[in-house]
């Protein structure tokens, strides 16, 4: 079977409506901009010539989560990662903007696997079942990771906010 060769109109519907989930679920493995970036152009590519074909929007989103996923997981465990300098260590590059939020640098600083359940529940609206299914989990898992995710973040919250009464 041919690997298919998508239309212009195509590649640029499938960037416009994913390019952003990816960039952000791999930003929350790698934290990189310039790495989740890497991964964007790694997952589009073998969406658009690759020979998989989509029941429907749902399923061509879950292959891009579960795709984005693993291609992270894979830059984690690469040697090449393990022997490079860091970005901020470059001083003529400037490095990539922290994200502005308080809470989302608390989700950040969160270990992989409560911050992986926490970020596909929060702020891409999976349920439970369907984060199961992306990440290869047991559902009974993926609760115990957002439920023990949820209260690192209330401790780390409290710790943060606790004078101001908040």
């Amino acid at each position: 079977m041919e690997a298919r060769k998508p239309s212009e109109a195509e590649a640029e519907r499938l960037v416009e409506t994913y390019a952003d989930l990816i960039l952000r679920l791999s930003y929350t493995y790698l934290k990189s901009t310039h790495d989740a970036e890497d991964i964007c152009q790694t997952v589009l590519l073998k969406l658009m010539n690759g020979k998989q074909r989509f029941v429907g929007p749902e399923h061509e989103k879950a292959w891009i989560v579960r795709t984005t996923a693993n291609a992270c997981k894979d830059a984690l465990r690469s040697g090449f990662r393990k022997r490079t300098v860091a970005l901020d260590e470059a001083p003529e590059t400037e490095a990539p903007g922290e994200p502005d939020s308080d809470v989302m640098d608390t989700v950040m600083a969160l270990p992989q696997k409560y911050r992986e359940a926490i970020y596909l529940h929060y702020y891409e609206g999976y349920s439970v079942r369907e984060i199961a299914s992306l990440t290869g989990r047991s559902e009974a898992a993926v609760s115990a990771h957002l439920s023990r995710g949820r209260g690192k973040l209330r401790t780390m919250l409290e710790g943060a906010y606790g004078e101001q009464g908040i």
